[in-house]
């Protein structure tokens, strides 16, 4: 038995079987051994039925038989029965006026029983009305374990708990326990090699690979089961933040632009802006302006909320480089023409093309040229023709691509068009990436390392996300990166005021989006759906979608307002059409999906309506309540929630849901609601390894700050030692074995 051998060579498993381990993500038998509990079953509180007695509450696992409904032989109240049996015993259960419960389950099943226990004289010891769980193990399981003789060789049923893994259809919880155990007997899995350093271990009281591995599948203590699970959340960080170290410490060893910055001519640049800087965007110019000065490329996020500035400081800083000449390396001089290059990439063409325009208003008596780059098409500023200097034209991709590669065009701005091959710069300097979470690892490091004049180099790189991230998210996802907060929003911007709104309550805010429409503003409904669903899906059938409410909203309730609609479904131009209408005020109120989630910009829109906003996590909810904090009008953003009139008693107050929402109402800025949302939400709901590439197990333990850090602190200190890894040689190919892009989003 070797662990990368399929699990069907050593399990006898049917095609259902197969399908449902491969649903699971369970190939080999090595998968099945990093396949860890969801929780365990705590057997230290489960009694066995031969030392119950009378008057005790307890807690009975044990298997159910002779189900019945009937009437109780006086009263005549209708009742449900069974008998429960473990291996020392059988007791009775009754629920009085509960017969539904003996239908709703089925003689063999296992389940857990609490209750108190009384004397009857019909049937002795009885459990009534007992809370009741259908479970996944079977009695005789809480004596099976690897652990299963003491010192004196008895029996050891003191095992902490029972592991509960995640099912799929054909494989239950009980079946992958037994497959693991098999395994961890085996000499294969008693040989692993340990991959992280002895000393690691050690510094932080972690358990080696296979008592870890044991410990998490066999806990015999509660302590087992924690340092386990610390060992493999700390392993987990510890890589990321390893591939992450290793990445940076390779881009800085490529050439890269060693800048001087022109104080007087961005003083200059900054003072032509109708406002001034926040404390926080100047001390994040001043930082960044720092970073490229070094002779090292600078590697740095910017987090900023939405609204607060982080495009005026990407401006300036693209200003501060193309203020400098370029350097003719082969003849090691400055260059008597040109100037350096910067290449700024969006996630959408709608928020790329409004870049592109902004650029144009920030860059215009500068007379530097800005082109734009999407898949539609491309565009370049200003236009040649003497009567429309101010304006900008659509040119050939090839005209503009020879532009940019002469180096003729100093700012480029695109979508993911700037990482095909057929872009190509003269002189990068800088690389911009804005809403960094919308772009994978591989996606940003290609425009980050693409050649410049025929030679690989290291652009400074400044990424940027309006998108707020917990601290120690920030620091794992990103662990290349410097992080620089903009916490400050501009002066005069009033905070949104944010409302839940229960179904009887609609027509009352649908009325202050009158008042605001009167008053010459503009307003968002955003919808969880495009389309009406298909019938058969019932909790589909809940949610809005754009297309019904849009024609419901122009019928029933705005008749006298021009009501246009947008989602992912409609083609580019259609979508920055729809923006353009919006924007000149064509459009009164906006229907539409997420899709104008991130950088959409329109001032006078002043109101927001988020049906089924229990659908959206915090940081969607808050990016879509960013929509209307444009100006510095006062604005609004009413949440609807199918679940709102649920969620006003006292008892789903306390639900998970309506704290979220509540949040939303009360939260001054997104840091906070990104804190909560990790808090709240859990790692099941944040995380799964189609978003992040991170497990559950490594999500609770982002929760952590210190673990996040030490993990941080140790592989940079192993990769600033011993960058190949070469004193390591497992930890190297443990690395490179893993697929470690993440993708936040």
């Amino acid at each position: 038995m070797e662990l990368h051998d399929k699990i069907e060579k050593f399990f006898r498993i049917d095609a259902n079987q197969k399908k449902a381990l491969a649903r699971l993500g369970l190939f080999t038998l090595s998968d099945l051994l990093y396949f860890f509990p969801s929780r365990y079953t705590n057997i230290s509180e489960i009694r066995q039925i031969n030392t119950l007695a009378d008057g005790e509450t307890v807690t009975v696992l044990g298997t159910l038989s002779k189900l019945e409904t009937k009437k109780s032989f006086k009263s005549k109240i209708p009742m449900g029965a069974a008998e429960l049996t473990d291996l020392s015993g059988s007791i009775h259960i009754v629920w009085f006026h509960q017969p539904y419960l003996a239908k709703m389950l089925t003689d063999g099943a296992v389940v857990r029983v609490t209750g108190k226990v009384s004397e009857s004289k019909s049937y002795g010891l009885t459990l009534t009305n007992p809370e009741i769980t259908k479970e996944d193990i079977l009695p005789i399981d809480l004596h099976d374990s690897l652990f299963h003789k003491d010192k004196n060789g008895g029996e050891n049923i003191e095992q902490f708990g029972f592991p509960v893994y995640a099912e799929s259809q054909g494989i239950t919880s009980k079946w992958i326990y037994h497959a693991i155990v098999k395994i961890l007997k085996q000499d294969c899995a008693k040989e692993i090699k340990e991959y992280i350093p002895e000393e690691i271990l050690k510094k932080y009281n972690l358990p080696s690979l296979y008592n870890a591995l044991v410990w998490i599948h066999m806990p015999q203590k509660e302590e087992h089961a924690e340092k386990a699970r610390k060992r493999f959340a700390f392993e987990e960080i510890f890589f990321i933040q390893l591939a992450r170290a290793k990445e940076r410490k390779e881009y800085e060893e490529n050439f890269s632009y060693k800048l001087k910055v022109p104080e007087a001519d961005v003083k200059d640049f900054i003072s032509r802006f109708p406002f001034t800087p926040t404390e926080a965007q100047s001390d994040a110019i001043t930082t960044i302006l720092k970073d490229v000065e070094s002779d090292r490329p600078m590697s740095r996020l910017v987090e900023g909320d939405v609204g607060s500035g982080k495009t005026f400081v990407a401006a300036t800083i693209a200003y501060a480089v193309i203020k400098n000449r370029p350097f003719d390396l082969d003849k090691n001089k400055l260059q008597t023409f040109g100037s350096l290059q910067v290449a700024y990439m969006a996630p959408t063409e709608v928020l790329a093309t409004q870049l592109f325009e902004n650029f144009i208003q920030y860059f215009k008596h500068t007379g530097i040229s800005i082109g734009l780059v999407t898949g539609s098409g491309c565009r370049k500023f200003p236009t040649k023709v003497a009567s429309a200097k101010d304006e900008w034209t659509t040119i050939s991709r090839a005209q503009l691509l020879k532009w940019v590669k002469n180096g003729e065009i100093p700012i480029v701005i695109g979508t993911h068009a700037l990482i095909s091959k057929s872009v190509d710069f003269k002189h990068l300097a800088l690389v911009i990436i804005d809403e960094q979470h919308r772009f994978g690892t591989n996606q940003r490091m290609k425009l980050a390392k693409k050649e410049s004049n025929g030679r690989k180099t290291a652009p400074h790189y400044l990424s940027m996300t309006a998108t707020p991230i917990p601290r120690t998210l920030a620091l794992t996802i990103y662990g290349d990166l410097d992080l620089t907060i903009i916490d400050q929003m501009p002066a005069g911007r009033k905070e949104v005021i944010t409302k839940i709104i229960p179904e009887n309550k609609r027509t009352e805010a649908y009325e202050a989006i009158r008042t605001e429409l009167k008053a010459g503003r503009q307003a968002y409904i955003i919808c969880p759906r495009i389309d009406e669903p298909d019938p058969d899906k019932e909790k589909a059938l809940q949610m809005k979608n754009v297309t019904s409410e849009a024609k419901r909203l122009q019928k029933d309730v705005f008749p006298e307002y021009r009501i246009g609609i947008m989602h992912s479904k409609m083609t580019k131009q259609k979508k920055e059409d729809v923006m353009d209408d919006f924007a000149q005020h064509k459009i009164d109120i906006l229907v539409s999906t997420s899709v104008i989630e991130v950088g959409v910009n329109v001032p006078n829109a002043t109101s927001i309506i988020v049906e089924g906003a229990e659908r959206f996590g915090l940081a969607q909810l808050h990016q879509l309540r960013g929509r209307v904090i444009r100006s510095t009008h006062q604005s609004y953003c009413y949440l609807f929630t199918s679940d709102s009139a649920k969620a006003s008693t006292a008892k789903d107050a306390k639900s998970t849901t309506r704290q979220r929402l509540d949040a939303m109402t009360k939260a001054a800025n997104g840091f906070e609601l990104a804190e909560l949302d990790l808090s709240l939400r859990g790692a099941g709901a944040l995380s799964g390894n189609k978003q992040w590439g991170i497990t559950d197990l490594g999500m609770e333990a982002i929760k952590n700050i210190k673990l996040v850090e030490f993990a941080r602190t140790e592989a940079h200190s192993l990769i600033a030692s011993d960058p190949e890894l070469k004193l390591y040689p497992l930890l190297s190919q443990t690395l490179a074995s893993k697929n470690l892009t993440l993708h936040f989003e």
